[in-house]
């Protein structure tokens, strides 16, 4: 058995931070004295004591540690990689912010080149979802993580992809508050709900949309998209029949960044007479 200090300093933990890693769960002490209530450790805690040490170096959150560190090594790295993928898309989407930003103040930018909104009739759709509440800091990395974790449930149940993914905004999400997302993926086969992942059907509906670049898609410039087809629904006298949403085709986020990537839609009636 090894006191907090020793394990501390083997492990490359502070004592507070043990303490912490003890009231989250994350790493309970093996034995706490009674009488004194000083804290020992066992030498096999070393390697998940430094593997939170590792993960806190990431600045992975305490509670993503418990998550990627709760099941097997195998699982790990997949949760892992989930992670990392979701960081990597905010870390893009920020720089993608800032160039947008930039050009702006160096006046070099242009705001939305012209483009047509258009509309089409979506059939009734299966679809395995999530929904997370987000700001706009977190929205992509929370979009790929949930995207990533459905299609690997699809894929691990024998379901078959049947098109591109997209995501509904229940409700607003900006950089100061949370709204809800709702992360949806296209599938056929036979598939149950799985923790907090649902399976419903998307409902036929009529949409308006117009198609902008991933270099559009920075906030805020991604907003010019969304007024363009709003403004055009209410200059049409077409009501609105649903919340928003981004549809991405297959791998957008490998394609050169000038070329169309994302549909901006928003469900309608049919229009006013």
């Amino acid at each position: 058995m090894l006191t907090i200090s020793e394990f501390g300093r083997r492990a490359g933990l502070s004592q507070k931070a043990l303490r912490l890693y003890d009231v989250s769960g994350l790493l309970a002490p093996a034995r706490v004295d009674p009488a004194n209530g000083y804290r020992f450790y066992d030498e096999e805690q070393l390697e998940r004591a430094r593997r939170i040490s590792v993960l806190r170096q990431l600045d992975m959150p305490l509670a993503t540690i418990a998550a990627v560190l709760a099941g097997s090594d195998a699982e790990a790295v997949i949760r892992l990689d989930r992670w990392w993928a979701a960081e990597e898309a905010t870390t893009a989407a920020r720089r993608a912010t800032l160039e947008y930003l930039r050009s702006r103040l160096t006046h070099t930018a242009t705001g939305l080149t012209p483009r047509p909104v258009l509309v089409r009739d979506v059939p009734a759709t299966k679809v395995a979802t999530i929904r997370t509440d987000t700001d706009q800091q977190f929205l992509v990395g929370a979009i790929v993580s949930a995207t990533n974790e459905i299609m690997s449930y699809l894929g691990s149940v024998g379901a078959s992809l049947t098109g591109h993914s997209w995501v509904i905004y229940h409700s607003a999400v900006t950089p100061e508050a949370e709204g809800t997302v709702e992360i949806c993926v296209p599938f056929e086969g036979l598939v149950d709900p799985a923790g907090s992942i649902a399976i419903r059907v998307e409902p036929a509906h009529r949409e308006a949309y117009c198609t902008i670049t991933m270099d559009e898609c920075s906030f805020p410039r991604i907003m010019l998209a969304y007024d363009l087809v709003s403004d055009w629904a209410r200059s049409s006298g077409t009501p609105e029949a649903g919340p928003p949403r981004e549809l991405y085709l297959p791998d957008c986020h490998l394609l050169p960044r000038d070329e169309p990537a994302v549909d901006i839609a928003l469900p309608i009636l049919e229009r006013n007479v």
